[in-house]
């Protein structure tokens, strides 16, 4: 098993956010959190990347405990997190945005390479290699994020929201990159709101309500499940 998340509990303050979730990932899946805003989705997340800490549980990649560690440290581990809203560098251009997700990496020869996949990749990009990131659009913006991520080499990658903001068509291309990055080798760990796309790329997905797993299981069992269709996929 990859990833093992064990009776996690996390507070904001008194605010118990993570209230005692389990759930694993293993190497080479695509794992869903799914859930409305508030759930506790992105938590989960910045709970494994080591932004936040956790009061109870654990956290365990590849058999060692990690929940405990900096969150340079889980970097250096090969989990990258893509986080929510972007947060690209504004006034940095699109290759030193890049660069920035190179910083674990000591190789030229080997940046200049992995930058020339994720122009491949995002022939965008490329296209707009000298412009600030401040000045991209919000679907470049997402690509230059994911681009960032994959320049650290991830084996675990943790996406958070990447549909948000997007037309229905980048939302479309964004999740056949995700597909296409995990068909490559890349587990993913991946929280969205977007619940009918979620679930259609996820091997297994979990459902989060309030801090807690209400519902686990398969990502088409979960689209045909009629109270996952209520709450999350419009009721049809």
């Amino acid at each position: 098993m990859m990833l093992k998340v064990d009776n996690l509990q996390v507070y904001y303050g008194a605010i118990h956010a993570l209230q005692g979730i389990s759930f694993n990932l293993e190497k080479g899946e695509i794992v869903a959190l799914i859930g409305a805003n508030g759930a506790g989705k992105s938590t989960a997340l910045n709970t494994i990347s080591g932004i936040l800490r956790p009061r109870e549980g654990s956290v365990v990649f590849e058999e060692q405990e990690i929940h405990q560690m900096p969150a340079q440290d889980i970097v250096r581990k090969s989990i990258i997190q893509v986080p929510e809203g972007r947060k690209i560098f504004s006034r940095m251009t699109v290759t030193e945005n890049l660069e920035m997700g190179a910083y674990t990496q000591t190789d030229r020869a080997t940046i200049v390479r992995d930058m020339e996949a994720v122009f491949e990749r995002f022939p965008r990009l490329r296209e707009r290699r000298t412009q600030l990131g401040g000045t991209l659009s919000g679907g470049e913006q997402q690509m230059l994020a994911i681009g960032r991520g994959l320049m650290a080499h991830p084996t675990l990658l943790l996406l958070d929201e990447p549909s948000m903001g997007l037309s229905p068509i980048l939302v479309e291309q964004i999740f056949d990159i995700i597909q296409d990055i995990n068909e490559q080798g890349t587990s993913i760990l991946l929280v969205e709101q977007n619940a009918q796309m979620a679930l259609a790329i996820a091997d297994r997905a979990y459902v989060l309500e309030t801090g807690k797993i209400v519902m686990q299981g398969k990502g088409d069992d979960l689209l045909k499940d009629p109270s996952v269709i209520e709450a999350y996929l419009g009721g049809h």
